[in-house]
């Protein structure tokens, strides 16, 4: 069987970035629940392994395509800024037009769709508990790891609390399941983004977008949980630095 069978979804997309789709396809969340091995998210999924091996296996072999960013060679200011500037920009340009649709699908299709109110509600929920994550992302956080990154590039001796980056990180990594959970519901009452027979133009471009915004909160995710937070975790383990317990 293949190595990919013992390697956690956050590695596998790590190093290709091809597979993100794969596990888009059958739904294996390699953002939030990252850590878990392939086999054991297909386990939990009743996905069957060797179709999902066999999938991923293909991406391997294609070599065409688009350049991608390789985020691993990235300083972590470099890392935080792309994430800002691409996927906070997004959420933030995205998530008002999303509620607009919505409210108009939800008072003309409520009646006889009541699935797409409760959307509403959901979406209403992500809306506000995502500009607040951002704001404390962008405040907090980011500035707080892109100073101690400064702080050991000019070799600087660092006497700091390790909470001082774990605290704020474990506070965004609960947020982000959170965000996935109320958005894998919606993807669930909408079957999967699918417009019904009746749909208008603008149902169909709500759930489009839905879909859309959904998969860039993966990728969003993906880039701190699995990247910038654990990068930045270890900036504690360089040997010029004293962490005050």
């Amino acid at each position: 069987m293949s190595e990919l069978v013992t390697m956690s979804l956050a590695q596998i997309v790590n190093g290709n970035h091809r597979a993100a789709p794969v596990f888009e396809k059958y739904h294996l969340d390699f953002c939030c629940k990252g850590k878990r091995t392939l086999a054991q998210a297909c386990t939990q999924s009743e996905l069957k392994l060797e179709e999902v091996v066999a999938a991923l296996e293909n991406t391997e072999q294609v070599t065409s395509g688009p350049v991608t960013i390789n985020y691993a060679n990235m300083s972590l200011e470099q890392l935080a800024t792309h994430i800002v500037t691409t996927h906070h920009t997004y959420v933030k340009k995205e998530m008002p037009a999303i509620l607009g649709y919505l409210q108009k699908v939800a008072s003309k299709h409520g009646e006889h769709h009541p699935e797409m109110i409760k959307v509403l509600q959901l979406f209403t929920a992500v809306k506000e508990e995502m500009e607040a994550h951002m704001q404390k992302e962008e405040l907090v956080l980011f500035p707080r790891i892109k100073e101690i990154e400064k702080q050991l590039t000019e070799e600087r001796e660092l006497v700091i609390n390790r909470t001082f980056l774990l605290s704020p990180i474990n506070m965004m990594e609960q947020e982000h399941d959170h965000a996935g959970t109320m958005l894998a519901e919606i993807r669930k009452l909408t079957n999967d983004y699918t417009p019904p027979a009746d749909a208008c133009t603008t149902y169909r471009l709500c759930l489009a977008a839905l879909q859309a915004f959904e998969l860039d909160l993966h990728q969003h995710v993906h880039l701190e949980n699995n990247m910038l937070f654990p990068k930045a975790l270890k900036l504690f383990e360089q040997p010029n630095q004293i962490s005050l317990n």
